[in-house]
């Protein structure tokens, strides 16, 4: 469809989009963005109507946008124009801005920081939307898309609400500074992380300090840093010290990990590597390993889950990454976060200075898109309302098809000849969340399934007056996996109970 449309003129593009069925029409929005012409982008211009079409269509075009492996600056016009002036969902507004963050992002890694009027319209948005910003939610989503856009000049920013905003504030700053690579991650930046992890001016939420641990530990690491997080961890509750040893630990397996041979020689030292430090008891946990193994390509799966001391599950994160040739490419990351659920028991945390609000929501990234994140509920009226008015269903984080791969290329060969090499592929994702509260069973019930499909077609033609010849192969693969956890919170210690399926992976 994106091949087709690509010789399509606007007239031809718009009649298809008006005229389709009310179900094919987000499919049809997702191929008119892949395609990227000046005829599909003025058709999705005229056809796209901010204050009329539904909210699902909307977020499918700008995530179709966020996604886009190599995006035009005319395609972040689009996008800038349609957010522009106008009152919109609380949700299509923060998807733009994180669709905004990620187009920034990839039209500077094509060097055209500073070359396109769009790219510096998309900065000041959202540099700019961040120093206007007063509502906490609203500085978390500037901070997300900053995270999206790893756009340099916006680290003093992110270290300034690192370091001395509220929690949540905190939360969002340090998770957009882990997004980006080694060599932005200077002696300013590590000073700051320390500060934050150490709790050296103020108390930090245990979240934002594990997260402040994972920057020093994942970004070659001195001894020191290294160290100091092991002493660190003599001081913390059982559940925090026992996370981030398992942390260590896993980082010691990683033979991909940058911290290995340091990890390494300072386990050597026996006043370091002892019982009296790697003896905690807690039940959070951290492990990675392999999903599929083949000669050019590792895919692995992570699971990181960090419990209260009560036995409440405070933050877990599913990751998938592929690696191949030396590079990492994280393809997933689900997050699913609660607190304040303690509450509900009567229990108090003795390290909180106040009780946290009664919370629990959800955020996905993708292909290092970060998507908005998902709100389940928010206080205990919010959390009645949505257990008596349940629907049952699921809620849908992302569902849609994004085109990953597009590249063509000739090659002129010694003989004279030349070859045309076309690469697409194709991916389709339907990632969703359930959480269900029962009162009168006193039990809590999470659920996140995550379902994809890829598709490859690979194409390699020869093509001269006497000789002909065509080389082609197509290649898919189909991946589900679900990840349950069930707590019963009626008697003390909490029970709970964890489950990872994955189906069979068909690849052809």
């Amino acid at each position: 469809l994106v091949q087709m449309l690509r010789s399509a003129k606007k007239r031809d593009v718009l009649q298809l989009l008006r005229r389709a069925p009310g179900e094919a029409r987000p499919f049809l929005v997702e191929a008119a963005v892949a395609t990227q012409s000046v005829a599909s982008l003025a058709a999705l211009s005229d056809f796209l109507d901010f204050s009329k079409e539904p909210r699902s269509l909307l977020e499918k075009f700008l995530y179709a946008a966020a996604f886009s492996p190599r995006p035009s600056g005319e395609l972040l016009h689009l996008v800038l124009d349609k957010l522009g002036g106008k009152q919109l969902a609380p949700e299509i507004w923060e998807t733009g801005i994180l669709a905004v963050g990620s187009l920034v992002g990839k039209l500077c890694q094509q060097n055209l920081c500073g070359l396109q009027q769009a790219v510096e319209r998309g900065v000041e948005t959202i540099l700019g939307g961040l120093r206007g910003a007063k509502e906490e939610p609203e500085v978390v989503i500037y901070l997300l898309a900053l995270g999206n856009s790893m756009l340099p000049e916006s680290i003093p920013a992110l270290l300034e609400h690192a370091e001395h905003g509220p929690s949540a504030v905190t939360a969002a700053a340090t998770s957009a500074l882990q997004r980006f690579p080694a060599p932005h991650i200077s002696s300013k930046v590590k000073r700051v992380v320390r500060r934050i992890f150490h709790q050296k001016r103020r108390s930090y939420d245990k979240t934002c300090r594990l997260a402040a641990a994972e920057i020093l530990l994942d970004n070659q690491p001195s001894p020191m840093d290294v160290i100091n997080i092991l002493l660190a961890t003599s001081e913390m509750d059982t559940e925090m010290a026992t996370f981030l040893l398992l942390k260590v630990q896993n980082s010691l397996r990683d033979h991909h990990h940058l911290a290995r041979k340091i990890m390494k020689d300072i386990m050597g030292d026996p006043r370091i590597n002892n019982y009296n430090f790697f003896s905690k008891m807690g039940i959070s946990s951290s492990f990675s390993g392999p999903l599929t193994v083949t000669q050019d390509l590792v895919s692995t799966f992570g699971l990181d889950l960090l419990f209260l001391e009560g036995g409440f599950l405070r933050k877990s994160v599913s990751d998938f990454s592929l690696l191949s040739h030396g590079q990492r490419l994280r393809a997933a990351q689900v997050t699913f976060e609660a607190q304040g659920m303690e509450s509900m028991t009567g229990e108090n945390l003795w390290d909180r200075e106040e009780e946290p609000e009664l919370r629990a929501g959800m955020s996905a990234a993708f292909f290092g898109v970060q998507l908005r994140p998902v709100v389940f509920f928010q206080g205990y009226t919010d959390l009645m309302a949505k257990v008596l008015l349940s629907s049952g269903e699921p809620t849908s984080v992302v569902k849609g098809n994004l085109l990953l791969m597009d590249h063509h290329q000739v090659i002129p060969l010694q003989s004279g000849l030349q070859v045309t090499v076309k690469l697409q592929g194709g991916l389709g994702l339907d990632i969703a969340a359930d959480v269900d509260v029962s009162v009168w069973e006193q039990e809590l019930k999470t659920s996140v399934g995550a379902r994809g499909s890829l598709a490859m077609d690979f194409q390699a033609e020869l093509d001269s007056p006497f000789l002909q010849a065509t080389l082609r192969s197509q290649t898919e693969v189909e991946t589900s996996i679900h990840f349950d956890t069930k707590l019963r919170f009626s008697s003390s210690p909490v029970l709970m109970c964890l489950q990872l399926r994955e189906e069979q992976v068909p690849y052809r």
